[in-house]
Formats: structure tokens, sequence, C-alpha cells
């Protein structure tokens, strides 16, 4: 059961008061002895795990802050608490439609921005298990089969129209909006001075098909995206795949989604060995082929769209879909690579000349994914990746 709570005053939670709250809501067995301990404390929320000591069952507890914490509250950026209601939201819409792909939620309050929901701390943040060489041999196909039923259940072509309306205004939230386009789209061009991005700034090319992919990006509801998906909100193990933060969820195109997992794997893809490389890279051909089976399926199965059955619409549909994934996961690349993101799978590399050569070869990849996105297929993004990372330089 579902329990959701609105009133009160906003205050941050404690270890004491995690446990009373649990206690409370009686989800843990109401004799046991239950602990808690902080196990995140990000920039933007924290993360509590209580858990029952007799039997070590326990629930996972997110808080979100109103601020971006910095050197102190007096020095942070505010943020709204409106993200912590949409990511419960967001959780329970995606968790109906792919349930063993995402959380359950067992508890909303939304003046107080808390998330109760079940415990996943046996699993492991994908990016970090690929980075530290461990395999998750399902990753992609779960993700393939979360991707294509999400992107599908909220669209046009399964939700009747007024419905995807509500649920679509249900999602606005302008202000983490209005920082997600300025931080990936006009941030990187107009927000830092040439020096600092000189490359882009002389690539008109380049400068143009980004234009396009703000304009897909701002102007496209084709779908409710998780808006963050990449492998860092990602939890597996060997047999099991948990989507989680979905807290900028939003309606926008669905290649925005496909290609933030796809650029992920291809930065793992340019960082990594030979021998995990092929690993990488093969979860991208199953991300991929496993999201058109399953999204193919339920179109033909599923779809309400009056003309669903129109030669070719299904194929324009993919392929579009295509094109903007290998545009978004291009333009992440370069965005990430050019230093203005912090890039987790830059830091472990030590030696300053493998780093200026993996960025280097990230910014050629990237580069091409943006310029032509339209003519592109997994295999030869592939191809273009080992040819990329095993020359001194490119000639593409």
């Amino acid at each position: 059961m579902i329990l959701t709570q609105t009133q009160g005053s906003f205050e941050l939670l404690t270890n004491e008061t995690a446990i009373a709250l649990i206690q409370k809501l009686e989800l843990l067995d109401k004799d046991a002895t239950l602990t808690c301990r902080k196990i995140g404390a990000g920039p933007f929320n924290y993360v509590f795990h209580v858990a029952d000591n007799a039997t070590n069952k326990g629930v996972i507890i997110k808080q979100a802050v109103p601020y971006a914490k910095g050197l102190g509250e007096s020095e942070s950026w505010p943020l709204t608490l409106k993200r912590a209601a949409i990511e419960a939201d967001a959780l329970l819409t995606f968790g109906s439609y792919c349930p063993e792909y995402v959380p359950k939620v067992y508890y909303a309050d939304k003046q107080l921005a808390i998330t109760v929901m079940e415990d996943l701390s046996h699993v492991k943040i994908a990016r970090t298990g690929l980075i530290e060489g461990e395999n998750y041999p399902l990753l992609s196909q779960h993700i393939g089969e979360y991707a294509a039923k999400t992107l599908f259940y909220t669209s046009d072509y399964y939700l009747e129209s007024t419905t995807k309306k509500e649920i679509a205004r249900a999602f606005t939230n302008p202000e983490l909006r209005k920082i997600i386009e300025s931080s990936i789209f006009t941030g990187p061009f107009f927000e830092h001075t040439p020096t600092d991005v000189e490359t882009l700034w002389n690539d008109h090319e380049l400068k143009l098909e980004v234009a396009k992919l703000k304009k897909i990006f701002m102007s496209e509801q084709e779908a409710l995206l998780h808006g963050d998906l990449h492998t860092g909100h990602i939890l597996a193990n060997e047999s099991e795949t948990k989507v989680i933060a979905p807290e900028i969820a939003f309606y926008g195109p669905i290649g925005f989604d496909t290609g933030q997992f796809i650029a992920n794997l291809l930065f793992q893809a340019v960082t990594c060995e030979d021998a995990d490389q092929e690993i990488i890279l093969s979860h991208i051909q199953t991300f991929w082929s496993t999201f058109t089976d399953v999204y193919s399926t339920l179109w033909n199965n599923e779809s309400r769209d009056a003309f669903k059955n129109i030669d070719g619409l299904l194929s324009y549909v993919l392929q579009k879909a295509k094109a903007d994934s290998f545009g978004f996961a291009g333009w992440e690349l370069i965005r990430k690579t050019s230093g203005l993101s912090h890039v987790i799978d830059l830091d472990g590399i030590d030696h300053m000349d493998q780093r200026i050569n993996v960025k280097t070869n990230a910014l050629i990849l990237g580069t091409h994914l943006v310029k032509n996105r339209s003519t592109l297929d997994i295999p030869t993004v592939i191809e273009l990746v080992q040819q990329v990372t095993r020359s001194s330089y490119s000639t593409l």
C-alpha cells in the first residue's frame, strides 16, 4: 500500500527521525530493533537505509533538500522540492509498466520531499561496477525492455490523447527543465568563454546540428522520459536491474533517454581496455535490438493509433528515435569531454597523456555522431568506436 502525505513543514531527517518514520508507517516488524545509516549524501539528496537488526530486512528513504549543498547552506544553490514528488510519481508510473526494473514505492511525503522505497542495498551502481570490470550480462537487455515499455506506454501510440496531456501536465517542472536546457545545450556555447570551448565555437556545422537537437529536445513531447538515464542511475547485479532517480522526469523525445544510456556506454567503451570494450559494445548492440524488438511488439499488439497499420510508420518512428539517440549521445560525449561536466569515467585515468588521448577519441566520436546521426546504424557506430580507439589518429 502506498501512503502519501502533503502536510507539515520541511525538516531534514536524522537517523533517529528516519527510524521513527518507519516505525510509524509499520513497514517493518513493529517489535523489531531498527538501525539507520546514511548511505548517500550527495549535493541534492540524502539517502538512508533503515533495517531490522534481527532479519536485516530494510527499506530505503530518500529525501531531497531545497538547495544544492555546497560549502554550507548559506552558500548553496536553491532548488525546488517538487523534484521529489516528480520522482515518486515517475517511479510509480514506470513501475506500473515494468515493475521488475523499478523499485517499489511504499510512501511519499511531498512536503518533506521524502520517498520510502524497497531496499536495494544488495545491488550496485552499474557505472561503478562496469568501471571496475564487473560484468552484468542482463543489463542491456533489461534496460532495452525498460526503455521500450516506458517510452511506448506513456506515448500517444498507447494513451488516449487527453490522458497523455494530463500526465504531461503533472510532470511539468519549469525550474528543473530550465536548468537542464541550460546545462546541456546553451551553457556549453554561451555561458563559457570561447577559450574554454574553442573547438566547439569554431565548428559551425556542429553548432547548427546541436541547435537542431535542442529544438527537438524543447519542442517534442513524445513520451515520459526518465530524463537522466545513465548507468549511474541504474543498480545491477548478475541477474537484477533497477532504474532509480527519475527526479527530472518530463515529457520529451524518446531518443533523449535512449541516447543518454548509449552515451554512457560509449564513454566506458573509449576509456576501458580492449577486452572490456568488447563487452561494453555488445551491451550497446543488445540494448538497441531489445529496445526495437520490444517496442515493435508493443506497437503491433497494443498501439491504439489509427495509423498504426500504415506500412512504414513504425520504421519511421524507430529510425527517428535512432537518429535522435545518436545525436544526443554524441553531444553528451562532447559536452562532458570538453570539461563542462564532471565525468567519473575519466577520473580514474592517472596518466595525463592517456587522459588526453581518451578525450580526443571521445570528441572525435561524439562529433561524428552528431553530424552524421541520420545515416548511422549500431554496427557502424561500434566499428567507429573500434577505429577511433585503436588508432593514434582518425580520418573520420
